[in-house]
C-alpha cells in the first residue's frame, strides 16, 4: 500500500462527525423500539399525536419517528464515506433540523398536524442538532472540495 492509498482511506474530521451524528440516529431509532428504553411502549402507534410513547422518558415518538431516526442515520453513516458527502449530510441534515423545529413550534401538538409526533422535549433537541450538525459541517468541512 502506497503513502497516497493510505491518505486516501484516511477520515477526515468532518467524515469522523458525520459518522458520529449518523451512529447516534442509528442509535436512537433502535432504543426507540426498545421496551424500558421507551417507556409508555404499549402506547406507541405508527404516526401521530396520540403515541403516547416517551423515549428515556422524555421525547415522543412513534414507529414513523424512529424509522426516520434510523434512516437519517444510514444515511449520515453512507454519506460520511466522503469529506464533501459528510459536508453536505451534515449541513442539509441540520437544516432539515431546524426547519422541523420551526414546525414542531408552531403547529399544536394536540393536532392533526403533530403526525411525526413531536413535543417540547423534541423541539428543542431538533434546534440543538439542527445548530450542531450546521456548526460540525461548517467549520470542520471547510477545507472540503467538492
Amino acid at each position: 500500500m502506497t503513502a497516497s492509498n493510505i491518505a486516501q482511506r484516511r477520515r477526515t474530521a468532518v467524515q469522523t462527525a458525520a459518522a458520529a451524528v449518523g451512529a447516534a440516529f442509528l442509535l436512537v431509532g433502535v432504543l426507540g423500539f426498545i421496551p424500558g428504553v421507551t417507556s409508555n411502549y404499549g402506547e406507541l402507534s405508527f404516526a401521530g399525536h396520540e403515541s403516547g410513547a416517551l423515549l428515556l422518558g422524555i421525547f415522543q415518538v412513534s414507529v414513523l419517528h424512529n424509522i426516520v431516526h434510523l434512516l437519517f442515520g444510514i444515511g449520515g453513516l453512507a454519506l460520511a464515506r466522503s469529506a464533501a458527502g459528510a459536508k453536505g449530510y451534515l449541513l442539509f441534515g441540520g437544516a432539515v433540523y431546524l426547519v422541523l423545529w420551526l414546525y414542531g413550534m408552531l403547529i399544536g401538538h394536540g393536532t392533526p398536524a403533530n403526525f411525526v409526533p413531536v413535543n417540547t422535549a423534541d423541539n428543542w433537541l431538533h434546534f440543538v442538532l439542527g445548530a450542531a450538525m450546521i456548526v460540525l459541517g461548517s467549520v470542520l468541512g471547510r477545507r472540503v472540495v467538492r
